[in-house]
């Protein structure tokens, strides 16, 4: 269960804690009142108004944190509340008969929340304090004939017993409800994780359809860009004898059949190139494809260890092009800032990073970074789709990828990816 899950809980119950005390506070009073003026029982009415006041008085503060949005500050803030409930409720049974007051029961309503939204070490010390404030009220008390009628009054052992079945109690509360609430969070977040693996995967999906329809559109008029760039370069050759023409009508038709090749790949694979079968991809192969794809760019360096060489367990093209799409966008946002590419191997784990010296991602622009579609290229520069893949790529080989950044320092982008098993004859 991860921080995220943990502070959901306290910080949506809150606000009913508050509606909660202001219900406690009014029901000891209404109490009080009836005791008093009811049954005609001596009590010390103005002094046993003062621990309802004080839970009142504090619940506008409270109320106040809870409206503020301070995420961070539920758990503790919940768990200091419970413990001043505690010594309240423990000063008013003092002022009204001590272990003999019925009211004791209400210790239990502190320790059950706590159970349900804070965590077990917050619960067992809640529950610690009221077992010890309800010890102290066998010997710190204002005695009430009427609550001793069947009593002797002190440490009397029906009195002791309750004492005894109430720490009992608190302990199997701390045990079983926590525990229970804390498997419930745990398969609640479980649940999200599946939702949010679904949803990317619908995602996917619907690039692959959008991927296979595109490529089935562009093949026609890349065919007629083919043989116009054909016919352009005979005439070229044959009859006006320009080199110049002819060379560009040769670079036409060789990037027209680079353009057919990725189409033809995409019917196949779709927008998802991890569908390829699994191969030993060494770090000596991928930077090589980096240096094929970028053999103009001066700023790229690029380490990786001298010795052994890190081999990784993906598919070949997959993450060619993955860390392409990486090194492209940190020579974007870098400009003629230099980008470092380091591979690296760390026990079973293969990491790829990409770093630059650009001006960094804002803290919105990091939360969406990776999402289809998203990116803060001009139009026509970019469809966002590259992080999507790499990341996609990252979680279906049981890796993992992310984006650290800082504004006017830079970006760094971490590739980790299981490492092949090590045997005789692996070649790049």
């Amino acid at each position: 269960m991860n921080r995220s899950e943990t502070k959901a809980a306290p910080r949506i119950a809150l606000p009913w804690i508050v509606r909660m005390r202001y219900a406690l506070a009014a029901g000891q009073l209404a109490a009080v009142a009836i005791a008093r003026w009811l049954f005609g029982v001596d009590l010390p009415v103005g002094w046993m108004a003062v621990p309802p006041a004080l839970v009142a008085l504090s619940n506008f503060w409270v109320k106040r944190a809870a409206g503020g949005g301070q995420e961070r500050a539920s758990a503790p803030l919940i768990a200091w509340v419970f413990a001043l409930d505690i010594l309240c409720l423990t000063a008013n049974l003092a002022l009204s008969g001590g272990p003999n007051n019925p009211f004791t029961l209400l210790y239990f309503v502190q320790v059950t929340l706590s159970a349900a939204i804070l965590t077990r070490r917050d619960t067992w010390l809640l529950g610690a304090l009221s077992s010890l404030c309800y010890a102290s009220l066998f010997w710190i008390y204002h005695p009430i004939p009427q609550l001793e009628m069947h009593h002797h009054g002190g440490a009397d052992p029906h009195l002791v017993g309750m004492w005894i079945a109430f720490a009992i109690a608190s302990a199997l509360v701390a045990i079983y409800s926590g525990k229970i609430s804390e498997l419930l969070r745990e398969n609640e977040a479980s649940l999200l994780r599946v939702q949010e693996e679904l949803a990317r995967k619908d995602r996917l999906a619907a690039l692959a359809t959008l991927a296979a329809g595109a490529a089935h559109e562009l093949s026609t008029p890349l065919a007629t860009i083919a043989v116009v760039a054909k016919e352009l370069e005979h005439y070229a050759t044959g009859i006006i004898s320009d080199n110049a023409v002819a060379d560009d009508s040769r670079l036409v038709r060789s990037e027209v059949e680079r353009c057919r090749a990725i189409l033809w790949r995409m019917r196949i694979e779709g927008a998802d190139p991890s569908g390829e079968p699994l191969d030993d991809v060494s770090a000596e192969a991928l930077l090589s494809a980096v240096s094929k794809n970028f053999p103009a760019c001066e700023t790229v360096r690029i380490s990786m260890p001298p010795s052994a060489p890190v081999v990784a367990a993906a598919p070949r093209r997959a993450l060619e092009q993955a860390l392409m799409a990486l090194v492209k966008n940190a020579i974007e946002a870098g400009g003629a800032k230099p980008v470092d590419v380091d591979v690296r191997e760390e026990a079973d784990t293969v990491i790829i990073e990409v770093r630059d010296s650009g001006c960094g991602m804002t803290t919105d622009v990091l939360r969406h970074a990776g999402e289809p579609f998203f990116t803060t290229k001009a139009p026509g520069k970019g469809m966002g789709l590259g992080i999507f893949l790499v990341r996609t790529l990252a979680d279906r080989l049981g890796g993992s990828f992310e984006i650290r950044s800082i504004l006017s320092t830079g970006t760094t982008a971490t590739l980790r990816l299981p490492r092949a098993q090590k045997r005789p004859g692996v070649t790049a």
